[in-house]
């Protein structure tokens, strides 16, 4: 995957539409009556030979997603121009990423949780080798995995397990000794089906 490519298809519209959410995955119709909270995440892909997709681990200590690896990312708060300027704030917080470094390239669908937020994924390129520092509270670690990587379909293993009772299927990319799942995997492989 080029960022060329990944940017032809975002600033034309090329990319087709994908899931709504978790719920597709396993073939399920969502509740009714869901009342969804509206969060931004980044896709922060650098500018460079080998593109590298920016990720955060989330602390063990955090009382939602504990340890959970993650988009630098958030809820949209009422004083947000909109899901990007969200997602831009969130990774100036989170990784102390600045917005005069995201060249924004556009956004997806919003995305359905299980959990009650409709993330709309915002993607853009950043310079390599940007220096970052987590904030003490939110991210417990940042890396970076090849974009090429998570956007390979032979990567994307469909696991399914038990969540309120439910079983579920969900997505998971291993990269390493790290497992991307959850809703940072649905999105990733959202992403992959638009594009290819």
């Amino acid at each position: 995957m080029t960022l060329g490519r990944l940017r032809s298809a975002l600033m034309t519209g090329a990319a087709t539409p994908g899931w709504r959410g978790d719920w597709d995955m396993s073939g399920e119709t969502p509740p009714g009556g869901r009342v969804l909270m509206p969060a931004a995440v980044l896709i922060a892909v650098s500018d460079e030979a080998e593109p590298q997709l920016l990720l955060t681990r989330r602390p063990t200590t955090m009382s939602r997603h504990a340890g959970q690896i993650a988009f630098p990312g958030g809820r949209v708060d009422p004083g947000d121009a909109d899901a990007v300027a969200a997602a831009l704030r969130e990774a100036e917080e989170e990784v102390a990423l600045a917005r005069h470094h995201v060249d924004v390239l556009g956004t997806l669908a919003p995305y359905e949780t299980g959990t009650g937020f409709a993330i709309t994924p915002v993607v853009g390129v950043v310079p390599p080798n940007l220096a970052l520092t987590p904030h003490e509270r939110e991210v417990a670690e940042i890396f970076h995995v090849p974009f090429a990587h998570v956007m390979d379909a032979a990567n994307h293993e469909l696991r399914s397990g038990e969540w309120q009772g439910l079983a579920r299927k969900f997505y998971v990319i291993r990269h390493g000794n790290r497992e991307i799942w959850g809703a940072t995997a649905g999105i990733l492989v959202n992403l992959a089906r638009q594009l290819a």
